[in-house]
């Protein structure tokens, strides 16, 4: 298994937080809970009150009727009606209260799909930056967090997971999730402890 910790190096001011899809939608009481969310939600706000302005947040935006979307979504759709823009409280989009006050200086960007990266709102926000590493916390490990990944792997950033501040809706997938990043992604992936992060990027 491949080492973990900052293998490259210590963090700086190129680098940026993307907290995935820490919402309404997914908190306790919500159409689609992940047991940990208020678990992890303490470290996440720490890494977000650190630095507010590096920091992006996704929010997954469900489509508006039972059935709309393009090929396979529209099934995806059909079967989850009940999370449906046209029937559910449009504010459970938003981000968990204690996040969403960061909002300004932190950005939002909205998606419809699992990745960030797909509708060109990320590519278009970093464009001419000079951002090279993410820190990547959110939910869920195995869906949403796992797109965001793999996509930023393709374009070439350095990826640090904070490892205590994402979250699944199954124990056995976030954590096998989190097995394939260190045994297959150990070059392109570093696994770290929240506290790792804060006390290395200044």
């Amino acid at each position: 298994m491949a080492a973990q910790g900052l293998i490259h190096g210590r963090l700086g001011e190129r680098c940026l937080h993307l907290c995935v899809d820490m919402q309404r939608l997914f908190a306790s009481g919500g159409p689609w809970p992940l047991p940990w969310a208020e678990k992890v939600l303490p470290a996440i706000e720490e890494l977000v009150a650190s630095h507010p302005r590096q920091t992006v947040f996704t929010r997954f935006v469900p489509a508006v009727r039972p059935g709309e979307g393009p090929g396979a979504w529209a099934k995806y759709y059909r079967r989850w009606a009940n999370v449906t823009l046209a029937n559910i409280d449009p504010a459970l989009v938003d981000l968990m209260p204690s996040l969403a006050r960061f909002v300004p200086p932190a950005t939002v960007i909205d998606k419809r799909v699992y990745s960030p990266w797909t509708e060109g709102r990320l590519d278009a926000l970093l464009n001419g930056s000079e951002i090279d590493t993410m820190v990547v916390t959110g939910g869920e490990t195995d869906v949403c967090v796992l797109a965001t990944v793999l996509g930023a792997i393709d374009r070439g950033f350095r990826v640090v997971i904070a490892q205590d501040a994402m979250c699944g809706s199954a124990d056995e997938t976030h954590d096998a999730v989190m097995t394939l990043y260190r045994s297959r992604f150990g070059e392109q992936v570093e696994s770290v402890s929240t506290a790792e992060v804060l006390d290395s990027w200044h």
